[in-house]
């Protein structure tokens, strides 16, 4: 008697379809035509003889069955993949496809100088690399839709190991006409329902908030940005101030503004730059391998500075 076994096609599309809750945006993560991913669901229905999602012309709604399939065929794809993970740990390191999600406060401000070396060292890594929230990384991470995370620690990202690179000191961000005059702020001088912070899902808003440690500005905080580029230009035209980290400053993220900045006089006023990876990856050396790689790159670009690099985790 021949058995028909759903493919990994087949489950990667039922997956797809149920994160992103649409037939065209579902067909586009996978890099097919949305006939094509209706088909090929359509067809698993038929394998499995039964109805795992209901179409109608607005919503996408999956059955109690479909829902348990889709839990199983997300354990199914990620012990997928860690077969191939297996195989190539086996091979040269850093060799062949990486992807690495890198959250917004960093991938702008730290990968246009690192890129050009990481690339000179390991000429065959081919890395992908993907911008998204802390949260939304870390989500990606877990689905196994990424290989590791560049990371702003502390963030709670699930079951990870970590990698701890460099610090990033946090510091405070003025209208031009209400620069304090003392050289460092302390957070009580900070008023209430001044502070701009990121949207909920940005780690730097916690940071932030953590840094300052005042419980009432957490209360009246105005989190309305959606990218440290828009919370500058709210605080140069007055409407508040903000917490940015040293490398955005460094890298000109101040750049034709009258935004000025000082250090902030707190315990934790600064975050911790990791690289993050699921927990008991075959790929794990190697990403200690990119950490260490990056680590040292980052002194070499930043000798002042290097002082602050934590040893490497055993």
């Amino acid at each position: 008697m021949t058995v028909y076994l759903p493919t990994l096609k087949q489950l990667q599309y039922l997956v797809a379809l149920h994160d992103h809750g649409h037939f065209g945006r579902a067909a586009e993560s996978c890099f097919i035509t949305q006939s094509t991913l209706s088909a090929s669901l359509r067809e698993l229905e038929t394998l499995l003889g039964a109805r795992l999602v209901e179409r109608t012309r607005r919503v996408v709604r999956f059955t109690p069955l479909g829902l348990r399939i889709v839990a199983k065929a997300r354990r199914v794809l990620h012990e997928s993949e860690e077969l191939a993970d297996m195989a190539r740990a086996e091979r040269a390191p850093l060799t062949g496809e990486l992807r690495m999600g890198v959250i917004p406060t960093i991938a702008p401000f730290l990968l246009p100088s690192l890129l050009p070396q990481l690339r000179a060292e390991w000429p065959s890594l081919k890395l992908y690399l993907r911008e998204e929230t802390s949260q939304a990384a870390c989500d990606s991470l877990q689905r196994g839709q990424l290989d590791c995370v560049l990371l702003a620690m502390p963030y709670a990202c699930g079951d990870v190991d970590t990698e701890e690179l460099f610090d990033d000191e946090l510091l405070v961000a003025f209208p031009a006409s209400e620069e304090p005059l003392k050289a460092r702020v302390e957070p009580e001088d900070i008023a209430t329902g001044r502070l701009l912070l990121l949207e909920d899902g940005h780690c730097l808003k916690d940071h932030a908030l953590s840094a300052c440690n005042r419980p009432e500005l957490r209360a009246s905080a105005m989190m309305m940005g959606t990218s440290l580029h828009t919370l500058v230009q709210m605080v140069d035209n007055g409407l508040g101030v903000t917490m940015v980290p040293k490398m955005a400053v460094d890298a000109g993220l101040l750049a034709g503004t009258g935004v000025t900045v000082k250090p902030l006089q707190a315990d934790h006023a600064l975050r911790r730059i990791a690289l993050i990876w699921r927990r008991g990856s075959p790929r794990a050396e190697e990403f200690r391998l990119l950490g260490d790689a990056l680590r040292r790159h980052h002194a070499a670009l930043n000798p002042a500075r290097a002082s602050s690099v934590p040893a490497r985790l055993a």
